[in-house]
């Protein structure tokens, strides 16, 4: 049974809105901060909400501790103030995922987004994962958000442990990157009224806003920040229609730098656009110049290229 203690931390704001899950430049192998200040510089001023550093989009699995610690410190340099900054911190075991939560604390982070364990997801069970995030969240300095993606871990929670886990004072959210919506939506209603369920698939956006997630954390919001936000906008608005155009425009584009091409795709993408990421870390490798092509029209058909722009060689 878990212990759900008392925790009474200084009061921070809870996460909501558009928040781009901001790419780790590479150059040469070697993580580059000027190039990831530089690129948190240029979105700061498209309306954004937030940044999420160190997430999957983030490349985190491909960094060494000292370089978590160094992307984490440059990137508190380069996030507003008044803008939410939340810091991937997931591990194997609760004791190495507080570690990176107590060191995304000390960088200053306002959050720490915390991955489900599951390299060993045949020993697992609900209530180990209650445990382990109730542990995060009775010793952590910040508040935690729960990160559900079992499309890359292979494991998915219970809504219904969610539910429980929202109980605790510490744990502020959840982001739910599966793009089920019928999982959302059992995780919303299952939790309480301050949890902060985010969407993590753009593809659902609208969908999840209507069903009450109070916003989203995009690898999409890189290319297209105004246009996520104007989504935003529109479905908190109530201007439904509106936002069932904009979503559609917008499916191709995320699906192109997310689905077909990830983390490779999204840095190409983001140079189309004058705002350079570097290049992924090995294994994974810069695209074609056909494959540079094929994103450079999708982002024209979405609107966000002219159609007389030509795409860059890849680096």
């Amino acid at each position: 049974m878990v212990l759900l203690k008392c925790y009474s931390p200084a009061m921070t704001s809870r996460a909501q809105g558009i928040l781009p899950a901001v790419p780790t430049p590479f150059v040469e192998d070697r993580l580059e901060t000027g190039l990831l200040e530089a690129l948190i510089e240029q979105l700061a001023s498209t309306g954004l909400h937030g940044f999420l550093i160190l997430g999957s989009n983030g490349e985190a699995f491909s960094l060494t501790d000292p370089e978590r610690r160094e992307g984490l410190k440059c990137a508190r340099r380069a996030i507003p103030r008044d803008k939410f900054f939340l810091a991937g911190c997931g591990a194997e075991s609760t004791h190495l995922a507080l570690e990176r939560v107590k060191e995304a604390a000390d960088a200053g982070a306002d959050a720490a987004l915390v991955l489900q364990p599951h390299y060993l997801k045949g020993s697992f069970r609900e209530d180990g994962y209650l445990e382990h995030f109730a542990r995060l969240a009775d010793r952590s300095p910040i508040p935690i958000y729960l990160y559900h993606i079992p499309q890359f871990t292979g494991v998915s929670m219970e809504p219904e442990t969610a539910g429980r886990l929202s109980l605790h004072p510490n744990i502020h959210g959840l982001k739910d990157s599966w793009g089920n919506i019928t999982w959302l939506t059992r995780a919303i209603t299952a939790s309480g009224p301050d949890f902060h369920v985010l969407c993590g698939s753009d593809k659902v956006l609208a969908s999840a806003l209507l069903m009450g997630a109070r916003g989203a954390v995009l690898a999409l919001a890189n290319v297209a920040p105004e246009e996520c936000v104007k989504l935003f906008d529109l479905c908190r608005a109530g201007r439904w229609d509106e936002a069932a155009q904009l979503q559609a425009r917008l499916i191709p584009v995320g699906s192109i730098v997310t689905t077909r091409f990830g983390v490779p795709g999204l840095k190409a993408g983001l140079r189309l656009l004058g705002r350079d990421a570097g290049a992924g870390r090995l294994p994974l490798l810069p695209l074609s110049e056909a494959q540079v092509q094929e994103i450079a029209g999708a982002f024209r058909a979405g609107g966000l290229l002219p159609a007389e722009t030509s795409a860059p060689r890849p680096s």
